[in-house]
């Protein structure tokens, strides 16, 4: 057996029961009713349970993932495949969503080119680990070759392991190609056998017309493809882009090695799904940052049992959903670790209701 099936078959970590046990008796003690934090109590426990530790999330590290997809062949999006290019310079010259927030949290952020259609320079701070000049058009052709598939899932690999080694305590991965919303919504319709009708959504911003013949061009690549879309990997193989493959890679790394991961929107949420289903229990170690303004994220949601911290209405991807929320979990974190317990606060705990 090879050492990417080898890695594949590791289970993900368990999680720490026990600082879990920990940190939710200590949320009993705290001057406060008991619940009266609602999810900020649950998110402070999960990720004490997730760290093995008091919660942290101090130094979080965002990595975009950036591809072209041959899709795109079939009129599926509203804006020219030339904007992933132009993207991955705005990532890097900081004008970018991703990059003010990046900024505003004091986190780390990497940019990975893994193949756009138009040639890029080297530009600083941006990783070019291009695989093809994106992936073929799944409209005719398997998106990836098995070696680009596994090409493109240990460039995510890789990247956590050296988030791992740097001391990062959240991971977050965020997705940049123009097309990618047609290869995500038609993974998620093979992944939850559920129709292109349900799950094409505007993308990028197409009309109604737009969204029914993407659903189109998706009904059809399911039926071509249909004989070989009998594995989650295979799924991804024939249907995803280069830059949805890398995220996976990363989720399944940071479960399986310990590392937790906040979710952003929708595309995120389809290689979160692949992976929970690649690796069953990776899904633990997940955090949900947002609820997408793309139709087909509350079915995805819904299929890994998932309540997102905010619904802003978003649906920029880039991980900007799973940035914003950050702050939240750095809250989470403060008020449990910080705050007094009724004993240290001379105040009677025991009917605090």
């Amino acid at each position: 057996m090879s050492d990417f099936k080898n890695w594949l078959n590791l289970p993900p970590k368990a999680i720490d029961k026990k600082s879990a046990e920990i940190a939710l008796a200590r949320q009993g003690q705290l001057t406060k009713p008991a619940g009266s934090l609602g999810q900020l109590e649950q998110l402070a426990v999960h990720l004490a349970a997730l760290q093995g530790n008091i919660p942290q999330a101090d130094h979080v590290h965002i990595t975009v993932f950036a591809a072209d997809h041959g899709v795109m062949a079939e009129n599926i999006s509203a804006f020219p495949q030339s904007v992933t290019a132009a993207m991955i310079r705005n990532f890097a010259s900081g004008g970018a969503a991703i990059s003010v927030l990046t900024k505003y949290l004091n986190s780390s952020l990497d940019v990975i080119n893994l193949g756009t259609v138009t040639e890029l320079e080297t530009i600083k701070g941006v990783q070019d680990q291009k695989i093809a000049h994106g992936t073929a058009n799944f409209h005719q052709q398997a998106a990836m070759s098995e070696a680009e598939c596994e090409q493109a899932i240990l460039i995510g690999q890789q990247n956590v392991e050296c988030c791992l080694q740097k001391g990062i305590q959240i991971y977050i991965a965020g997705d940049m190609g123009i097309g990618n919303t047609t290869s995500a919504s038609a993974m998620s319709c093979a992944l939850l056998n559920l129709p292109a009708s349900q799950l094409a959504g505007p993308g990028t911003g197409l009309n109604a017309e737009g969204v029914s013949h993407k659903a189109t061009i998706i009904r059809e690549a399911l039926l071509l493809h249909k004989s070989h879309l009998d594995s989650p990997l295979a799924i991804l193989r024939y249907l995803g882009g280069f830059e949805i493959a890398a995220m996976v890679g990363s989720y399944l790394h940071c479960a399986k090695t310990g590392l937790p991961v906040v979710i952003d929107g929708f595309i995120s949420s389809v290689a979160a799904l692949c992976a929970e289903q690649i690796c069953p229990g990776s899904r633990q170690w997940f955090l949900f940052s947002h609820h997408s303004a793309e139709p087909g994220h509350s079915a995805i949601l819904q299929s890994l049992d998932a309540k997102p911290l905010i619904n802003l209405g978003m649906r920029l991807g880039e991980a900007s959903g799973a940035a914003v929320a950050i702050p939240l979990l750095r809250m989470a974190c403060a008020l449990h670790n910080q705050m007094a317990t009724f004993e240290e606060a001379a105040i009677a705990g025991a009917n605090n209701g």
